[in-house]
């Protein structure tokens, strides 16, 4: 049986959100459409790919990144023609963020242009496909990935704390991935600020988890140990 997750993790600026996407399992492959400011500084060995120019690259042993600097959407169209071909060596892959994603879809649509009613449909239709074949690639028939990641803003709606993303995907997004967690951070009594996950539905955050194994909340979560958690460490 394939041993994989999918995760969507929403939180507010500097909550830890591309730290937590940096400790997917390596040789992990992460979509940077923030303009650079995902990858920059984090602290793992990196090398950087055009999907539009060249083949993944060989793992040598010498990184653990490997950055997509998303300028298009047909950037984030392209890596996906890559892995669903199989031929990568990468173990987990993090769009960061989805919400950023989302806006360049929209450019692709309508460039500068207002949406239209037509267009928010095609926009639904888009981002969805997108992020259920990203999301297949857990239990891809030759190649399939440890974790797949979707990184996102988080916004409050109706008293909600919510994954920031603009009209109907808002409400579906969170079904389509096995754990949907909000991360923070807090100040403890000792001085020390951890990052927290919530992975437990709550009434004023949108989170669940599919696999009924995280608990409630993970103090200064990593997506390896979560993987251990869900799969008893036979991941």
């Amino acid at each position: 049986m394939t041993q994989g997750v999918s995760m969507l993790i929403h939180g507010l600026s500097k909550s830890g959100k591309s730290y937590f996407g940096d400790s997917a399992p390596a040789p992990r492959l992460i979509l940077d459409a923030e303009g650079g400011a995902s990858t920059r500084f984090t602290g793992s060995s990196k090398v950087v790919w055009d999907p539009m120019r060249d083949a993944p690259p060989a793992y040598d042993g010498t990184w653990e990144t490997c950055v997509v600097y998303v300028r298009s959407f047909q950037d984030v169209q392209r890596v996906y023609d890559w892995l669903n071909s199989g031929k990568h060596s990468f173990q987990s892959v993090v769009i960061d963020s989805l919400s950023e994603t989302q806006q360049r879809c929209i450019d692709a649509l309508v460039g500068t242009d207002q949406m239209k009613t037509q267009d928010w449909g095609d926009l639904l239709r888009k981002m969805s496909a997108l992020v259920r074949s990203y999301r297949d690639l857990i239990i891809h028939p030759t190649n399939p990935l440890q974790a797949v990641i979707f990184v996102a803003m988080t916004r409050e709606f109706n008293n909600v704390r919510r994954p920031y993303v603009q009209g109907q995907l808002s409400n579906t997004l969170p079904y389509y991935v096995d754990v949907c967690g909000y991360l923070w951070t807090e100040l403890g009594e000792d001085g020390v600020v951890r990052r927290r996950l919530l992975c437990a539905p709550h009434s004023a955050f949108e989170a669940g988890d599919r696999t009924g194994k995280l608990g409630n909340v993970i103090d200064n979560p990593d997506v390896i140990t979560m993987l251990e958690m869900i799969y008893g460490g036979n991941n």
